[in-house]
């Protein structure tokens, strides 16, 4: 059976992911910060593989990336997020700034600089990165949240540059909005529950090759517009 690799893995999508791919057989590379306190993901039957990693600690990557050398991973899935601050314009935090973008940017990128000879070594060669509709430039309607939206939009041009960076060795890459989704992160008011998005998501991921690299895609599979 293929393999993937997911961060973020504990909770919300990510969790759900992992439960959906090994419910189906795939073998998962389960990755979240707290593995310790993940009995939710611990919780989860198949042959799921739980690693405890740090998306912002480079070392701890470099670690993971060497213990899986010779193992092939058909999906790669940049899952970790945070959205950490709401304040508009005026109201800036800075030092949340800077940590959504260690996160939702720098880090996704470290994960395919370390992992791009594994997900080249499979079949499928595919990287996903969790983006966001609201880091679309061409879709902004109102202001505010400053941070979160420039870190996801930033997310969307190492996306773009890393399907040409990677499209000689066959590699698909792809940014993906989940939807707004009732998560934590989400919030009771959102739109659709885990469920649907994962289920939309899989979809999307399990079908990517390379006439999608360097796409923009929703849930349900229609293309969204930098």
């Amino acid at each position: 059976m293929p393999t993937i690799l997911i961060t973020g893995a504990n909770r919300g999508i990510g969790l759900a992911l992992v439960q959906s791919f090994a419910k189906d057989g795939w073998k998962v590379h389960a990755c979240c910060r707290n593995l310790e306190r993940s009995k939710s993901l611990k919780d989860v039957s198949g042959d799921v593989t739980r690693h405890k990693l740090d998306v912002t600690d480079k070392l701890k990557v470099e670690s993971l990336a060497r213990e899986l050398a010779d193992e092939p991973i058909d999906i790669l899935v940049n899952n970790a997020g945070v959205f950490n601050t709401r304040e508009g314009f005026g109201s800036t935090d800075y030092e949340a700034w800077s940590e959504m973008l260690a996160v939702n940017t720098l880090s996704p990128l470290r994960m395919v600089e370390h992992f791009a000879d594994l997900v080249a070594k499979s079949d499928r060669k595919v990287i996903a990165n969790l983006s966001s509709r609201l880091g679309s430039i061409s879709a902004v309607e109102k202001g505010g949240s400053y941070p979160y939206r420039t870190s996801k939009c930033a997310l969307n041009m190492v996306t773009k540059l890393l399907s040409i960076d990677l499209a000689d060795r066959g590699i698909t890459t792809i940014a993906l909005h989940p939807g707004w989704v009732k998560t934590d992160m989400g919030g009771d008011d959102a739109d659709i529950d885990v469920g649907k998005s994962v289920s939309g998501l899989r979809a999307v991921l399990e079908r990517a090759a390379p006439a999608e690299n360097g796409g923009f895609f929703n849930y349900d599979g229609s293309a969204i517009d930098w």
